[in-house]
């Protein structure tokens, strides 16, 4: 994609919960976001060490470190200004121990993370957030704290939001199970993302974008296997990213969705215009 000066001058801030969730659900956004000319700040709030490694660790590696690099590589090909790790401890999933755990990040104290963030987006000068929707994804105790902390501190900020989630409608009639957030729904026992009419706005990539997101996701290499990705479903699994708008003025993503003119069919009311975030003609 040719890059332009559309969003010189803004900043998004993206919080996520764990390495890899940021290709998954925002990797799109994220690369037409930097392509536009908006600087785009990577916030990830753990290593996601409770995730168990598919390949093997190098002699003295730790899941953790591989996690750190390989978010690394996916943030560069995504194209990301500034990558900024918060240091939590991986919760794990609903019901286990470890997510009482004193580092774990669904124990800690949302509005101290909150205000750090809100300075983080303040010094950035930071025109949008982007975070995890209410029932985090898919359940998840991570992703509901990084929703907690993402939504106070938009608030303190007094930034738009964009919560992260998916169109399960949407994915349950192209894709039954071919997006990773089904096994991972099915591992917690909860369902996930949000019926299309409780969504407001959609980002949808060109088949350049697809090439990039899939190639930053498979970055992250102890988590997900080629085979988990087939080239042939993913643009029907992951060619849409989605988001509930929440608060402040029209942020970057309307800014998009005016250049191309196009609505989006979800009608959502969250205080904010609906429109679809499309491929630039």
């Amino acid at each position: 994609m040719a890059s332009s000066s559309t969003l010189a001058g803004h900043t998004v801030v993206a919080l996520h919960a764990h390495p890899d969730d940021e290709a998954i659900f925002t990797g799109i956004t994220l690369r037409r976001l930097a392509a536009a000319g908006a600087r785009t700040v990577l916030v990830v709030a753990t290593s996601g060490d409770l995730g168990e490694s598919r390949v093997p660790l190098r002699p003295g590696e730790t899941v953790p470190q591989r996690r750190t690099a390989e978010l690394e590589r996916a943030a560069e090909l995504l194209g990301v200004d500034r990558l900024v790790l918060l240091g939590h401890r991986d919760s794990g999933l609903p019901g286990w121990e470890s997510t009482r755990h004193a580092r774990a990040l669904a124990a800690a104290p949302v509005l101290p993370l909150a205000r750090a963030l809100a300075e983080l987006a303040d010094a950035e000068g930071a025109t949008a957030l982007i975070h995890d929707d209410e029932d985090g994804i898919y359940g998840h105790p991570d992703h509901a704290a990084t929703h907690r902390i993402g939504a106070a501190a938009a608030d303190l900020a007094g930034l738009p939001a964009y919560r992260t989630t998916v169109d399960r409608d949407a994915l349950d009639s192209r894709t039954p199970a071919g997006h990773l957030v089904h096994g991972a729904a099915g591992a917690a026992g909860v369902r996930y993302g949000r019926r299309a009419e409780e969504i407001s706005l959609s980002v949808t990539g060109t088949a350049e974008d697809l090439a990039v997101k899939r190639a930053a996701i498979l970055a992250h290499e102890s988590q997900v296997a080629e085979s988990d990705l087939p080239e042939d479903g993913f643009a029907a699994a992951y060619g849409q990213e989605w988001f509930r708008r929440t608060g402040g003025e029209p942020g970057p993503l309307e800014v998009l969705a005016a250049l191309t003119g196009h609505r989006a069919d979800h009608r959502a009311d969250h205080g904010a215009d609906h429109k679809a975030v499309t491929p630039a003609p």
